[in-house]
């Protein structure tokens, strides 16, 4: 865990934060460059980039803070203000309708930017979760592989007695009393984040029908959080079987299902 880099006087640079400003100067230069090769306004991709980012902050945190309600009534303040909170589904939400805002706002083809913003969006959360991996944040299920990672200052640190109080859903059964190792889930989802955006990228040029890459986006986005949410300390109250995360990631897959079976058509409102 490295929770801060480094700190000069005053300042003190977060590890969290840094990951979070890296995500987003990335995604503005990739931006600004697929808009020059489409012949947009570069200008755009600040606008885009920016509305994004306060919508998907401002989403990530809610939908976190709703998630996990009951540690909100004991420590609001606490909550509200920590560091945590890289919601990736509330992410999405927030950071649509701030996006929405802007296309709307410059009278541009939401279909076609949803394209071009698809790669961008998966790229921006598996940077950010090398945030969350080093705070220590949204880790996984205890574990005995070897890979498996001990958070002694993590939110909350992965000790026996936090798991037993946090997650009381948790079977320890098997794991000695003290610190335990979990999960990376973090990193796992860094990895296949990487591997998405690697796929939509290479397939954003090969576009024929308005809309097609950012549904297969959802369906992608949707089925890795979907499989990894299996490992992760969520509550599934859903059935027992799914957490609040996997109802929405299964929304995600049917609605990208959909429209890529049954496309907008081209001279649509929704596209203009």
């Amino acid at each position: 865990m490295i929770p801060i880099l480094f700190e000069i006087g005053p300042l003190t640079i977060y590890s969290y934060g840094a990951a979070l400003v890296v995500a987003f100067y990335t995604t503005y230069f990739l931006l600004s460059r697929d808009l020059k090769r489409l012949n947009y306004e570069v200008k755009l991709a600040s606008d885009i980039i920016f509305s994004a980012a306060v919508g998907g902050i401002l989403g990530s945190k809610v939908y976190y803070l709703i998630e996990n309600y009951d540690r909100v009534i004991e420590d609001p303040t606490g909550m509200i203000f920590s560091g945590s909170g890289l919601v990736f589904l509330g992410g999405l939400m927030g950071g649509t309708l701030g996006v929405t805002y802007v296309l709307r706002k410059n009278n541009l083809p939401w279909l076609v930017f949803a394209d071009i913003v698809a790669p961008l969006l998966i790229l921006g959360y598996a940077i950010g979760r090398i945030g969350c991996l080093l705070v220590g944040d949204d880790y996984g299920l205890p574990t005995h592989l070897s890979w498996g990672l001990t958070f002694k200052d993590g939110l909350p640190p992965t000790s026996t007695h936090n798991f037993a109080y946090y997650y009381p859903w948790v079977d320890l059964t098997g794991f000695e009393p003290g610190w335990l190792k979990v999960h990376p889930t973090q990193l796992y989802e860094t990895l296949l984040g990487l591997a998405i955006f690697a796929f939509l990228w290479t397939k954003r040029i090969q576009v024929k029908v308005a809309g097609s890459l950012f549904f297969t986006y959802l369906i992608l986005a949707g089925l890795e959080r979907f499989l990894v949410e299996f490992i992760r300390t969520n509550d599934k109250y859903l059935f027992g079987l799914f957490s609040g995360a996997q109802v929405i990631s299964l929304t995600m897959i049917m609605i990208g299902t959909y429209f890529l079976v049954y496309p907008f058509k081209q001279d649509e409102d929704f596209q203009k």
